[in-house]
């Protein structure tokens, strides 16, 4: 399998697509005016703290207040070093109202929700994550090899100082490395807390004090793994800064990265441009003839599986089956490709092979194998559904590229242009009961108009004889379909 990570700068906006054997699974987008918040540390003030929510909303700086819940809390001296304080019976122990605190981003503002924010702070390198509030070692459940685990939390145990509070994650990265390279990233990391804790101590309240790596670099910190055969960029001084970036933390990798040389743009070159369109629509083709039906809610997505214009080749029992699996590798892909989080509901088709069933619930686990964002499926319920979760840490593709139709406002439908004539009428009703006038104009959607003019012709001449007034029409482009005016002379 050939992995390729393609970058793509532009002055106003940074985008990254990886792809699978020519298959994109993944978009990370960042705009100058909308760059995503996520590891940010702020100076924070408390403005409000609700023990009913155990919970407090502080001050960052940004337009909504943001949120804190007592249990990302990790004592009531934050910006002092400590071990992890017991845990408090109110929230009003570890808070109180103007205290001011360091905070981490843990989720970007969503819709009308306000950033979710933590004390214990988290600083990634490339072979680590160093955790200033926490204790103990973690390792990747992604290095697998036994001895290879002991190795690595052995050298951490070794570098760590006796003095030095804090715990540590070893990456996956970090699989197969150096000791020098991973004692190098320790003393960066301790360094970085260092630098932080003074510039938080100087900062004012609502104040940015870190801010993560920008997108083109992100992605070589968080994505350059020993599965990426090659980084593509388009713009050469983003390539100039991602290779010096290599050359300092991942040097092994630096022959790994390229500048692309065509005329052509990265994306359209690749054909990600229009992966990207096809996935910003409501229906997903599957190979088959089957298809994909995705709906994102305010409280969840539904995934429908059709089997379209698929009919199979043995019986019912086997197209639904094939069907589903195909599904299954599809709905993985769209999760990622879509950056869709919270509760997710799958309406396979319905089997009534129990083994057909289990089958596809291991399909879909496998293909979500590789995904960074952490999913947990449940089995079949007894309705036939999929009840799965991803984490929702960053706004979807959708939500990041589009908003709400002004025609119709998000619902997806509009009113029919006789739907629409019919409370014209009813209106011409009512403002002739409270208003004298010598006219009456109706000003609406020229759709509306001629169906007014035509089918609905004598109703509107009986209107005009039950009000004992004259009518006139006018036809306004700019109105959309359910849109209408009511202009008394």
């Amino acid at each position: 399998m050939s992995t390729e990570l393609l970058v793509n700068v532009t002055p106003r906006e940074t985008r990254a697509a990886l792809v699978e054997n020519g298959v994109l699974q993944e978009v990370f987008l960042e705009r100058a005016n909308r760059r995503g918040l996520i590891s940010n540390l702020y100076k924070g003030k408390a403005v409000r703290v609700l023990p009913g929510m155990q919970a407090a909303f502080i001050d960052i700086g940004l337009e909504r207040t943001a949120f804190l819940h007592a249990n990302d809390i990790a004592g009531p001296t934050l910006l002092e070093d400590g071990i992890e304080a017991p845990r408090a019976d109110s929230v009003r122990q570890l808070i109180s109202e103007g205290d001011e605190i360091l905070v981490q981003v843990l989720k970007d503002p969503i819709g009308s929700k306000g950033a979710r924010l933590t004390t214990y702070v988290t600083l990634p390198s490339r072979f680590l994550v160093y955790m200033p509030k926490g204790r103990g070692i973690g390792v990747s459940s992604r290095i697998e090899a036994e001895p290879e685990r002991l190795r690595l939390r052995e050298a951490i145990e070794s570098f760590a100082p006796a003095d030095q509070a804090g715990g540590w994650i070893v990456r996956t990265a970090a699989e197969d490395c150096g000791l020098e390279a991973l004692r190098a990233d320790m003393l960066f990391l301790m360094r970085s807390w260092e630098l932080i804790r003074e510039r938080a101590r100087q900062a004012v309240p609502g104040q940015l004090v870190h801010e993560d790596l920008p997108l083109h670099l992100r992605v070589l910190r968080d994505q350059l793994g020993n599965h990426i055969d090659r980084v593509l960029v388009d713009a050469p001084d983003a390539h100039r800064r991602m290779v010096e970036f290599v050359m300092t933390f991942m040097p092994d990798s630096v022959g790994r990265l390229e500048q692309s040389r065509s005329d052509r743009p990265l994306f359209d070159l690749y054909g990600v441009e229009d992966e990207i369109d096809r996935a910003l629509q409501r229906k997903v083709p599957l190979k088959s003839g089957g298809h994909l039906v995705v709906d994102q809610t305010e409280a969840m997505t539904t995934i429908d599986v059709n089997t379209g214009a698929f009919v199979g080749h043995r019986n019912l029992e086997d197209t639904v089956f094939r069907t589903n699996l195909e599904a299954a590798v599809a709905i993985a892909r769209q999760l990622r490709l879509r950056n869709l989080g919270g509760i997710i509901i799958l309406d396979f088709i319905d089997m009534q092979d129990e083994e057909h069933r289990r089958q596809v619930l291991q399909a879909l686990v496998r293909a979500l194998a590789d995904d960074h964002a952490k999913t947990h499926v449940q089995g079949f319920s007894a309705l036939g559904l999929v009840e799965m979760t991803r984490k929702r840490t960053r706004e979807s593709l959708e939500h990041l590229t589009c908003r709400a139709c002004p025609t119709c406002d998000g619902h997806g439908f509009v009113k029919t242009a006789e739907t629409v004539a019919y409370e014209i009428f009813r209106e011409v009703l009512r403002q002739a009961r409270q208003f004298d006038f010598q006219e009456l104009v109706i000003l609406a959607n020229r759709e509306v108009i001629e169906l007014l003019l035509d089918e609905e012709s004598a109703a509107l001449a009986d209107l005009e004889l039950a009000i004992g007034r004259p009518i006139r029409l006018q036809a306004e482009a700019q109105y959309a379909e359910d849109q209408y005016d009511l202009v008394l002379a």
